[in-house]
């Protein structure tokens, strides 16, 4: 797995954004198993809850063209943002669902800086099926 290459598709991806209101444009690829990847970019609305973030597009992007869990191996990201651009929280519940614990997820900005953690490593904690019972 390419690093580098990840995350210039993550920036390629982040061209699909649409952030008229935040101007903060995230893109996001989720690398598999098979070598497929998957692109995610945020979209806005005015109505803000109705947003979605990059990280969520590329796994939801992923699962509706047959991927599952056991398929993926990295998620990248990238924005303009003074440090590596991190996931939010929700993006942060819904990773820790639907990758495998340690799949790994590459955080940068456009300055190079790059930051790389597991996802358990991201959420520590994480509300999960076994905390409904």
């Amino acid at each position: 797995m390419d690093r580098i290459q990840l995350i210039k598709k993550a920036k390629q991806a982040r061209e699909l954004s649409y952030s008229p209101y935040s101007k903060f444009a995230v893109g996001a690829v989720l690398l598999c198993k098979d070598g497929s990847e998957f692109l995610g970019a945020n979209i806005e609305n005015a109505s803000y809850p109705l947003c979605m973030c990059a990280e969520r597009n590329a796994i939801f992007n992923a699962m509706l063209h047959g991927k599952t869990k056991d398929d993926f191996v990295c998620l990248a990201l990238i924005a303009n943002s003074p440090t590596p651009c991190s996931p939010c929280g929700a993006c942060r519940q819904v990773i820790s669902e639907l990758m495998p614990k340690d799949a790994l997820i590459i955080m940068a900005n456009d300055n190079g800086d790059i930051k790389e953690v597991s996802v358990d490593q991201l959420l520590p904690f994480a509300f999960n099926k076994d905390d409904l019972k």
